[in-house]
């Protein structure tokens, strides 16, 4: 049976058993900042399971992709030397979120595994929590497990609860028992059943963990019975595979085996069994899956993890020889193998293997010079000897070579590292990488009342009611004219900052009292905070105020926001359709996109996007919102962007073209924007472009402003407009060949000046020397000048200075023949260190100065004295 057989029939298994059959999430998580990659199938459900969610469906099925190699969870270093190891996994599930519990999960568990996989129930063996009878009764009287393959997995950490087969979330929270099954690969293999002391062999192996979230524990460890428990599961498509393929390891599965054919392929390798071919293979998987998911290679976060295991699959090629970028042909085999089950994989194809592409070029010699560094490092270090932690450090910090490879060539060879060394080198990067994955709110206060009902869709006025009122974080019944406050309201028509449009401002008016809302942020998910302080009387949790938007800002703000979705579907159809969102801010007086694309916007580019706006800005259509279920939407063809949080329903903007989901406002026809234009573009960061445009009064003001100046221009060089750019280039024709005739006098006068300057030479020693002061001349000028007058004397030394600006220029020049005693630079240096300054050059011509010109009269005097010296 296939892999992607398996895949095919667990799905369809259990949505016979009535579960949705939900789309892999992303690798990166739009719901756990605290999480660097989604590591397992019920990372899309956390806030389900918590409460914070709710979903059209209380069962659901799923294979996700996975991905541990990067902070807690992370297996980088063990993939290539295990048979079960992997950066990037699938890992198939089966949930029920208040649905059913542990006699169905059961149940379905082994109905799957035993009839429609097929496996003989006398090869599984299963695990329970030691308190959990009831998993066990299920197992032995129900299934019909013997009770010698049921074991009970006791507390072994110390504490109650603190079992491999008792699962939390967190310290706090869900939490309950799990069921594992275990399949038996015989006597021949070493090992022996879970809870044995030889549980670490290879002959029993976990496929597939049932967990019963049960519980909800309290700081105090207080376990409360949830009113509706859930089940949660998870099993390695991998693992499973193996398994059912007969085979041991999961890097001998039809998928992999693909892979590594491919991998050998590229890098001329006939050794199927070589380590280093299992590594490339398992990291294509890793990287191709990441860029399709947005990630690019970078140097903090996750674009950083990227880049270190492209670079390790690079590094495993150039030990098998290969020294040319090889590693992206495999996208094409990766898609053969992946790319049904997954469209987005063969969607974005060329543009993940442009991506790898562009990395293996950068890092190539990288990869060669620190490979150099860390043999030489090795082979001064002896037989078992340790690399410090200063050395692999400045190998990643200053030649950009990866820890982890320096840690893999070490182990490979017997040595090892200072690890503890190298983490106290890379501390301040660590913290840097992590706080750039921390979440904050925008406001840390602490509410408990009713939700803000936002009605700033269809009005900028309405009225509302105060609901709390906070001054510096602190909660009161009433604020004085004066205070800056934060006011909720139970209804408002101010926007909240989200999506990346900014909050609106406006007054909230009652009775005698007025409060200027300067910003409105989010203080939770549906509370809106209004930022801003009391200007006249004073207000009280209760009032009655009337809350009005400051209309103009909002009006430009929206033009702004509904470009950006026009200008997004732009850059997809000129740049191609790997262009993905980045980051956004939209205010009044502009919009600001960045986006994923590894190259400048050239000037042809961006006229093309700004046609193709502003075409669908002249076609006025009408912009619609509609609310919908999140599938649908999707399927519908909106787009959801990167690393954004959607619930089970979304709002759908239909604006011209584009199809995205937004929960922003918006024009109501595109006419509304008025005009498109882009004003900037430029690179900030590694693979992620920057366009700034704008809209309507500013865009009609900017043309004016550009136009005024074209006028001006155009004045200035006495021509029309439509001229000024034939008139430019004849002026700068005009300009050139006056900047050459300008040089054939200069030359002329040179030639004629060194003939009266080399008359003034002295002889020292039976040497010709010329150091002279030259008053008013151009600084520029003086290395020609030197060239001439060596070619008047023939043989000799000359020096020469001159004074501009209260700078003192030097140059000097010694004829061929004599530079074996006086060196040009030597003399500058001599001249230049007396008047402030330094100089140096070739034995024949050097340059200097300084900025003491009382001095420079005496230090040129002294030029004879040091010759003499040295003939």
């Amino acid at each position: 049976m296939k892999v992607a057989d398996i895949r095919q029939k667990f799905l369809h298994f259990f949505e016979s058993k009535g579960h949705t059959i939900v789309p892999s999430s992303s690798l990166v998580p739009g719901n756990d900042p605290t999480l660097l990659f989604t590591n397992s199938g019920m990372v899309q459900f956390k806030d389900v399971f918590t409460g914070k969610e709710t979903r059209p469906y209380s069962r659901a099925t799923t294979s996700q992709r996975c991905l541990r190699a990067g902070g807690k969870h992370n297996d980088l270093e063990n993939v290539g030397y295990t048979a079960r190891h992997h950066t990037f996994f699938e890992m198939l599930g089966n949930f029920s979120f208040g649905d059913y519990f542990k006699q169905d999960a059961i149940r379905y568990g082994w109905e799957l595994l035993t009839t429609v996989y097929g496996l003989p129930a006398e090869k599984l063996w299963v695990t329970v929590y030691q308190e959990d009878d009831e998993a066990y009764d299920i197992w032995l009287k129900e299934i019909g497990v013997p009770a010698e393959r049921i074991i009970r997995i006791g507390d072994n950490k110390g504490a109650r609860y603190a079992s491999d087969n008792f699962w939390q979330m967190a310290d706090t929270g869900p939490c309950g028992p799990c069921s594992e099954i275990f399949y038996d690969h015989g006597p021949d293999v070493w090992g022996g059943p879970p809870g044995s002391p030889e549980e670490d062999g290879d002959r029993y192996i976990e496929v597939w963990n049932l967990v019963f979230m049960q519980f909800e524990r309290d700081q105090q460890g207080n376990m409360t019975p949830l009113p509706r428990p859930c089940v949660d599961t998870g099993m390695g498509l991998e693992r499973i595979a193996a398994v059912l393929q007969h085979v041991h390891s999961n890097y001998e599965i039809d998928l992999f085996q693909n892979l590594i054919k491919a991998a050998a392929r590229e890098t001329g390798t006939s050794d199927l069994t070589n380590n280093s071919l299992k590594v490339i293979a398992d990291h294509i998987r890793a990287c191709s899956f990441m860029i399709v998911d947005g990630v690019i290679p970078g140097n903090v976060g996750r674009g950083y993890v990227l880049r270190r295991i492209i670079r390790r699959a690079l590094r495993h090629g150039h030990q098998l020889g290969k020294t040319t970028p090889f590693f992206h042909q495999l996208v094409t085999d990766l898609v053969e193998q992946m790319g049904e089950a997954y469209p987005e994989l063969a969607k974005s194809a060329e543009h993940v293997a442009s991506v790898i592409r562009q990395e293996e070029v950068r890092f190539q010699e990288t990869l060669v010079n620190g490979m150099r560094i860390l043999n030489d490092e090795l082979a001064a270090l002896g037989k078992d000897g340790v690399l410090d932690g200063q050395t692999a450090f400045r190998l990643y910090d200053t030649f950009g070579f990866p820890f982890d490879l320096t840690a893999d060539v070490c182990r490979e060879r017997g040595f090892g590292v200072d690890q503890a060394g190298y983490d106290q080198a890379m501390a301040h990067q660590k913290a840097q990488a992590k706080a750039s994955g921390k979440f904050k709110m925008a406001a840390n206060l602490q509410y408990e009342g009713a939700q803000t009902r936002f009605e700033g869709y269809e009005h900028l006025q309405t009225s509302a009611t105060i609901q709390a009122l906070y001054v510096d974080g602190t909660l009161v019944d009433a604020v004085q004219e004066g205070q800056d406050a934060i006011v909720v309201l139970d209804t408002t028509p101010f926007y909240a900052e989200s999506g990346g449009q900014v909050g609106d401002s406006g007054t909230l008016t009652g009775f005698g009292s007025a409060f200027d809302v300067v910003d409105t942020q989010k203080i939770q998910a549906n509370v809106f905070g209004h930022h801003g302080a009391v200007s006249l009387g004073s207000l009280k949790v209760g009032d009655q105020v009337q809350a009005l938007v400051d209309t103009d800002r909002r009006q430009a703000t929206m033009r702004n926001h509904s470009a950006t979705h026009l200008l997004h579907k732009a850059l997809k159809q000129v740049l191609g359709e790997h262009v993905q969102q980045r980051g956004s801010l939209v205010d009044p007086d502009k919009t600001r996109f960045d986006f994923s694309h590894g190259a400048p916007v050239t000037a042809t580019q961006i006229r093309d996007v700004e046609a193709i706006v502003n075409n669908e800005v002249l076609a006025n259509n009408a912009v619609a919102a509609r609310v919908m279920a999140f599938d649908d939407a999707v399927a519908d063809g909106a787009m959801a962007l990167f690393g954004e949080k959607y619930g089970d329903t979304v709002r759908v903007l239909d604006i011209g073209f584009s199809r995205e989901l937004c929960g922003g406002t918006h024009v109501a026809r595109t006419g509304d924007i008025g005009l498109f234009k882009i004003v900037s573009e430029g690179g900030v960061g590694e693979g992620v472009r920057r366009v700034e445009a704008i809209t309507g009064h500013n865009a009609f003001g900017w043309v004016q402003n550009l136009n005024a100046s074209v006028q001006q221009a155009a004045a200035i060089l006495k021509t029309s407009p439509a001229d000024l750019v034939e008139r430019t280039r004849l002026q700068q024709e005009q300009l050139r060949a006056a900047e050459k005739e300008m040089d054939r006098i200069k030359a002329k006068l040179a030639a004629a000046s060194s003939a009266d300057l080399s008359s003034q030479a002295v002889q020292v020693k039976g040497t010709q020397l010329l150091a002279l002061v030259v008053p008013n001349a151009d600084p520029k000028s003086l290395r020609g000048l030197i060239d001439n007058l060596k070619n008047t004397l023939k043989s000799g030394i000359v020096l020469l200075a001159t004074e501009s600006d209260g700078k003192v220029s030097v140059a000097a020049g010694v004829t061929q023949d004599l530079t074996g005693k006086v060196k040009a630079g030597d003399l500058v240096s001599h001249v230049s260190a007396q008047i402030g300054g330094k100089g140096g050059g070739r034995p024949d011509m050097a340059m200097g100065g300084g900025t003491d010109t009382a001095a420079l009269p005496g230090a040129v005097a002294g030029v004879q004295e040091w010759v003499e010296s040295r003939l």
